[in-house]
């Protein structure tokens, strides 16, 4: 029996729309392969949404987003609208579809190919078999606690104010994603807080142990935020999930990505209790190389298939993704991002015809 899922394509600003493309044209073919009929709709979302409405998320883009199974976004922002109020930014765009989707748990994963492990920075053996989720609170935090702003004191000087917050149930159920997550992979979470001197990470500390009593199949393990981004760099490989609140995520996972060497490779997924998840690579919208057929295609591909494993429950389509990459990368093709001597240099364009002739044969 054929399978339906409604789709809707975000492909935003910048190299968006050409990465987008690539994979709507993958989507397609597995999807007769394996009789799964995706129906694809296309909405606005961050500076091409601020052109064309002056929002950088349209009431009309958020509804839609909600009647899918499943949204894929691109990538969003530009030198164009930089200099916007706060407000009117793409990113702020961002921001409110994850609050508006109630998605308030980011899983950005940090996997060391072998066809690119000469691509990272770190030494070979440092990085060799690095397999790291990191689980990242997404709708909590410094980002969206009150009060916040630019204020002006009884002085006259101005004073800057964002406030971290978290309560029980927001902790709770991001370390419930976690620890399941941490099940299905190799038993160990790492929180990462910050409790020696902020009062609501001593919380965060207090409600993940809590929670961990629930799954003693799972080694939990704490670390402050400024070790374990040492740790990340010294020692990567004794990581596998690490859950964290969504400003430390934010940089945690930014640095977690480059140990890849090409955070041109790297998928993520937002989810929240219910769908559509919101799925979208990691890397932003590279204005500078956007319509010259240079961009990487391969991040948005694999955010295609995390929509497919966790926001679809289509693990097998999941799976025929990630294997024509890995194909496509051994047999040496590579896009500028990560190019190397003696590789095969193709676009954008042919990157994703490489992959449809894999998928085919």
């Amino acid at each position: 029996m054929t399978r339906q899922y409604r789709i809707t394509l975000l492909p935003g600003d910048g190299i968006g729309p050409e990465i987008l493309a690539v994979t709507v044209d993958i989507l397609k073919l597995v999807g007769t392969q394996l009789d799964i009929d995706f129906q694809f709709q296309e909405a606005l979302i961050g500076g091409v949404a601020i052109d064309e409405t002056g929002k950088p998320l349209p009431d009309e883009t958020l509804e839609i987003c909600r009647s899918s199974d499943a949204v894929l976004l691109a990538a969003i922002g530009g030198y164009k609208w930089d200099n916007l109020p706060r407000e009117q930014r793409p990113e702020t765009g961002l921001l409110a579809i994850r609050a508006g989707l109630n998605l308030f748990a980011n899983l950005r994963p940090a996997t060391i190919l072998p066809q690119l492990i000469d691509a990272s920075s770190l030494k070979p053996e440092i990085v060799e078999g690095v397999d790291i989720m990191v689980v990242r609170e997404l709708t909590g935090g410094i980002y969206f606690g009150e009060p916040k702003g630019i204020f002006e004191t009884e002085t006259g000087e101005k004073r800057g104010v964002n406030t971290m917050a978290y309560t029980e149930s927001e902790i709770d159920r991001i370390a419930k994603v976690a620890f399941e997550a941490a099940q299905k992979r190799s038993g160990k979470l790492c929180s990462v807080d910050k409790a020696n001197v902020l009062d609501v990470s001593q919380l965060w500390r207090d409600r993940v142990t809590l929670m961990g009593k629930k799954y003693p199949d799972v080694e939990l393990s704490h670390l402050y935020v400024d070790n374990a981004a040492m740790q990340l760099v010294r020692e990567p490989k004794q990581f596998d999930t690490i859950v964290t609140g969504n400003l430390f995520g934010d940089i945690l996972s930014d640095a977690a990505a480059m140990l890849t060497g090409s955070i041109g490779m790297l998928p993520s997924a937002s989810l929240g209790l219910e769908k559509p998840g919101l799925f979208e690579p990691v890397h932003g919208s590279a204005p500078d190389i956007a319509g010259q057929d240079k961009a990487n295609p391969l991040a948005q591909v694999l955010s295609a298939a995390m929509m497919l494993r966790y926001g679809l429950n289509e693990p097998k389509a999941a799976t025929k993704l990630e294997k024509a990459v890995l194909e496509a990368l051994a047999q040496g093709y590579r896009t500028g991002d990560i190019m190397s001597q003696g590789m095969k240099a193709v676009g954008c364009k042919a990157m994703g015809e490489v992959l449809l002739r894999i998928l085919e044969s």
